[in-house]
């Protein structure tokens, strides 16, 4: 692999080193480039490249996809809610506090919504957005951190593993915070090994400048993860090369008065709007709750992340056995010290956090993708073991022939229909990642890539785009709006009022609005006591779910309350696995020309 002054001059010509992603050692040789690596592989033609790959990957579903409870529409709802209050400091859900995250993604948000004209009526995917920039951006960050040691050519298989990862793509469909996050951690790493690699004696601005905005941006997005994972890269760096001057050209003083200088005003303002509340629950109950015990039933022992790995960065991790040997063999180069400084202090710290989800690890992706890519181009996998192939070819293969059969199979589970066109599309990616395992098992691991990028692009089109949303069984939220909407007198969604008892998703406020109450069975009761009869200028609706309808008969009886079931919603709350069943109901008695019989048996 290349030595550190031979990756600096390379970062700085932006010259490629022949067909090895790294000078120097090889496995079994360097490997002849595969026709797409030969096109595309250049500065201007890989960017090109990985942004028609990115929005193949990660557009489908991004319209068609539900609300994903619980996180995402907790995000957009309050985003909503800004845009309907003009309050772009508090952050809020309904009427309560949401002080978990800082407010860079809900401004991203609300910017999306304002720039496409939609405002507060913006439907889901507008909010999507951001997440899917940033996706996008961290796909191409990544080529541009890894050009600071390797050609394009190896830098393209880098970030090609990086759009390829199935992680990625969820979070690309996911409005929160992560996709976004990722982008500025990967930009400040970027500009970090150039700054690193350079060891310059004069200050490096335009570099400085990257870094420390990148790590603002990332610490309105999501507090201090961002910082977290590039201090301890910074510190892993000063530890294994036993210097710290290096980190003068980041201009470290002023870097961290411009820095403060773009979070400070937010966290001021912040500040004075809660009396200080914001801080106390972001950091006191969020931060380090989840560092002591397991959030939300999100707790998990250690090493918990290792093995997901293996399934969130598909199709990384086979890739990554293959290159082992490479990457142990050339431990002291630069590519490998920098990429392991990133990823396994980061990658510790997650292990010992009690709370665990898959997403954590994702900042550590670029840089197993990095020593992945180059020890491709050097010839990892050629002379292999017969069973590491076959252990390869296994984790490459069996999460696409998964995906494909549980495309099938699934919706029969769930009581729904396959959808044709999502099962096909799935099967013929598993045919591609079946012909992928093929190539791992003659040696041909670089040339393996290219139908890895088919069976990606035929899974997240037919999973995303079709079987998803036809899973209309675990779509409670958007059912139950369209079942009101067909209740006499009610289409107007603005014009109804709406309460629900014992279903309470965040996905159905968003879906319904800001003023849907959640409230108790007698409250509910009560609701429909005091509401006008049911007419074309008053609707007026309480969704009680089956558990709480027998508690909520007895408080209407009480009260001299008839309610009348106007439809049914049934299904299974992703969310814990439960099945629902929910009623729609209205004083009655029934609207004149109702069949109220027939209405309670659908």
């Amino acid at each position: 692999m290349s030595t550190k002054s031979d990756t600096a001059e390379m970062a700085e010509g932006g010259q490629d080193n022949g067909s090895a992603g790294v000078a120097g050692a090889a496995n079994a040789g360097p490997v002849k480039k595969p026709v797409w690596l030969r096109v595309f592989g250049h500065d201007l033609s890989a960017p090109l490249f990985l942004l028609l790959l990115s929005l193949v990957l990660f557009v489908p579903g991004q319209w068609t996809v539900p609300p994903l409870d619980r996180d995402e529409p907790r995000y957009t709802q309050a985003t909503k809610q800004m845009l309907e209050t003009d309050d772009y400091i508090d952050i809020r859900f309904q009427d309560q506090a949401r002080h978990k995250k800082p407010v860079g993604i809900y401004w991203l948000q609300a910017a999306a919504a304002k720039a496409t004209g939609y405002n507060e009526e913006a439907p889901l995917w507008v909010y999507r957005l951001p997440s899917l920039i940033g996706a996008v951006l961290s796909v191409l960050a990544t080529f541009w951190a890894a050009r600071a040691f390797m050609g394009p050519a190896p830098a393209l298989v880098a970030s090609t593993f990086v759009a390829l990862a199935i992680i990625v793509g969820v979070e690309a469909r996911l409005a929160k915070t992560d996709a976004m996050l990722f982008a500025t951690i990967i930009l400040a790493q970027g500009a970090l090994a150039r700054i690193w690699l350079k060891e310059a004696d004069e200050r490096l601005w335009g570099l400085g400048f990257i870094f420390w905005t990148s790590l603002a941006a990332g610490i309105l997005i999501k507090g201090p993860v961002g910082p977290m994972v590039v201090s301890l890269t910074v510190i892993g760096l000063m530890i294994v090369r036993r210097r710290a001057r290096w980190f003068y050209a980041a201009s470290p003083i002023l870097g961290l008065i411009w820095m403060l200088l773009l979070v400070l005003p937010w966290l001021i303002a912040i500040w004075i709007a809660t009396d200080g509340t914001f801080f106390t629950e972001a950091i006191g109950r969020d931060l380090l709750g989840k560092v002591g015990e397991g959030q939300e039933g999100h707790g998990a022992p250690p090493l918990t992340h290792l093995g997901a790995m293996f399934g969130v960065f598909w199709p990384l991790p086979a890739f990554f056995i293959l290159a082992l040997p490479v990457i142990w063999r050339e431990r002291s180069s630069a590519l490998v010290v920098f990429c392991l400084c990133w990823a396994v202090p980061t990658w510790i710290v997650f292990e010992i956090v009690a709370t665990k989800l898959p997403h954590y690890t994702m900042p550590i992706l670029p840089a197993l993708a990095m020593l992945v890519a180059a020890a491709l181009m050097d010839g990892a996998g050629q002379a292999s073991r017969p069973w590491v192939k076959w252990l390869c070819a296994i984790l490459l293969a069996v999460p696409a022939v998964g995906v494909a059969a549980a495309a099938f199979v699934g919706p029969f589970v769930l009581g729904a229909w396959p959808s044709p066109p999502g099962a096909v599309l799935a099967a013929i990616g598993a045919v591609f990642a079946l012909a992928a395992a093929g190539r791992l098992l003659r040696g041909q691991a670089l040339a393996a890539l290219f139908p890895v990028m088919g069976a990606a692009a035929f899974v997240a089109v037919g999973v995303w785009g079709f079987v998803g949303p036809a899973l209309t069984p675990i779509w409670v939220s958007p059912r139950l709006v369209e079942a009101m909407d067909t209740v006499p007198g009610c289409a107007q969604q603005s014009a109804r009022q709406v309460v629900t008892t014992g279903f309470h998703e965040p996905s159905f406020i968003f879906l319904e609005g800001t003023n849907t109450q959640i409230i108790s069975t007698q409250e509910a009761a009560e609701f429909l006591k005091n509401a006008p009869a049911p007419s074309a200028a008053a609707c007026h609706i309480a969704l009680i779910e089956s558990r709480e309808e027998q508690a909520f008969l007895a408080a209407a009886s009480e009260i001299g309350l008839v309610p009348v079931v106007r439809k049914r919603v049934d299904g299974l709350n992703i969310n814990g696995g439960d099945l629902v069943d929910i009623a729609l109901y209205q004083k009655g008695p029934a609207p004149t020309g109702t069949d109220t019989n027939d209405e309670q048996q659908q």
